[in-house]
């Protein structure tokens, strides 16, 4: 029956604070195995016993380079489908089963969805700081490092830090992030024109607005930012009301970017066809791995719509090697966002502290260098895991609290 899924394990490890969940997909050829990203950093116990319970019994004694069947099988199992536990579990199985691909193979990851298209991948980075001159303090240093496209933020997502309420909130209002939209605005639109008159326009910039605001409070946004000529403005309607995409498109010429909240194609589909955004966002686990981000990447060319996937700390280096692998191969790849994490040797360290620890537990991460980001060629991912040092960084089970942001009189509000 050739290569067969004879074991899948589940490592869970923080080395950076954040929850990462690692499958490890193993086969009955001796040393060959897989490695997935199927971090759910904020629900990881679900994923891991998903994959435990109930993927493990339908794929052990399967042929391991069924990838599209496998994908398939885990996906209609359950009967309800597109949830996120559930994609995140099966993505950790898909990639590791492209990584035993590349393996088998004798190549890396790349070359088997078509070979590349470009060298190196340019990333962004994010740039924060309490006040203008921080910042551009920062971005300086960036441009520095070779770095051409930069995410623009002041205080985080804006609010401030988690904590009591303010004394604007009614009496008795629980603790949070509480947000004040109209000032938000207010000083997104300074920030931009100040950072524009101090460094010019040679720098591509981006802004996250987190789905922070109503949105018609986004399409104000969007036009007062207009003279700033950003690069894209990042998730700037909340996951429930993208119908509003439309009105926003109708409103301003800057670059719309959406889709970090996506879990279903059903989300995205008319999005694309439609032309009312410009790059898809997607976090590759959250829609369930690399085969289906394969198809929508594919699905986006045809409608001029670029890529610029989901980058951040809450996934692990396995995950950040899928996205390079598949911006290699993309005629639509826009840019791709870069959490921070540099090669050992990498003598400048980043805004927030050296990733020694993260490098340990994942050697073969791909590397920045100048400006852009290059696979290591090694075949499958090309990123390994030391068990023994991911044992060192237990995940911690704890209540989310970055996600309990408030409006002003104590209501919820997305995150």
């Amino acid at each position: 029956m050739g290569v067969t899924i004879q074991n899948i394990r589940v490592i869970c490890t923080a080395p950076e604070g954040i929850n990462l969940v690692v499958i490890k997909v193993e086969t009955n050829q001796p040393g060959l195995y897989g490695l997935g990203c199927g971090t759910f950093a904020y629900r990881h116990l679900l994923v891991k016993q998903l994959v435990e319970e109930y993927l493990k019994p339908l794929l052990v004694g399967r042929n391991a380079e069924n990838i599209e069947e496998l994908w398939q099988l885990m996906h209609q199992n359950a009967y309800w489908r597109n949830g996120p536990a559930e994609n995140n579990a099966i993505s950790g199985v898909d990639m590791a089963l492209w990584d035993i691909k590349g393996k088998l193979a004798g190549m890396p990851c790349y070359q088997l969805f078509g070979g590349k298209c470009r060298e190196g991948i340019p990333v962004y980075r994010h740039v924060d700081g309490k006040d203008l001159s921080e910042i551009c303090e920062n971005i300086q240093r960036y441009q520095e490092m070779g770095i051409t496209h930069l995410r623009c933020q002041c205080g985080g997502y804006g609010g401030g830090r988690y904590g009591k309420a303010p004394s604007t909130a009614p009496e008795g209002a629980p603790d949070g992030i509480y947000l004040d939209s109209r000032q938000y605005i207010r000083d997104t639109v300074k920030l931009f024109q100040g950072i524009r008159d101090r460094v010019g326009y040679d720098i591509a910039l981006v802004h996250d607005v987190h789905e922070r605001i109503a949105p018609m409070e986004a399409v104000r946004l969007a036009k007062e930012l207009e003279p700033y000529d950003l690069f894209f403005l990042e998730d700037p309607i909340p996951l429930e009301q993208t119908d509003w995409l439309r009105i926003l498109r109708q409103q301003t010429s800057i670059p719309i970017a959406q889709g970090e909240l996506f879990n279903n194609p059903v989300e995205w589909k008319h999005l694309i066809s439609e032309h009312l955004i410009d790059f898809i966002r997607v976090h590759l686990s959250q829609v369930g791995g690399i085969t289906p981000a394969r198809k929508l990447q594919i699905f986006a060319e045809q409608f001029g719509v670029r890529t610029a996937w989901h980058g951040p700390g809450d996934m692990s280096p396995i995950a950040h090697a899928a996205n390079i692998h598949i911006d290699l191969a993309a005629p639509n790849f826009g840019v791709q966002e870069w959490s921070g994490i540099e090669p050992p040797n990498f003598v400048i360290q980043d805004l927030k502290g050296p990733h020694g620890a993260l490098l340990e537990v994942f050697p073969g991460l791909p590397e920045y260098r100048d400006g852009y980001v290059y696979a290591n060629d090694k075949p499958g991912l090309g990123v390994d895991l030391d068990e023994a040092e991911a044992a060192k960084y237990p995940c911690e089970n704890t209540v989310t609290q970055w996600t309990q942001t408030r409006l002003r009189d104590g209501s919820l509000q997305t995150p």
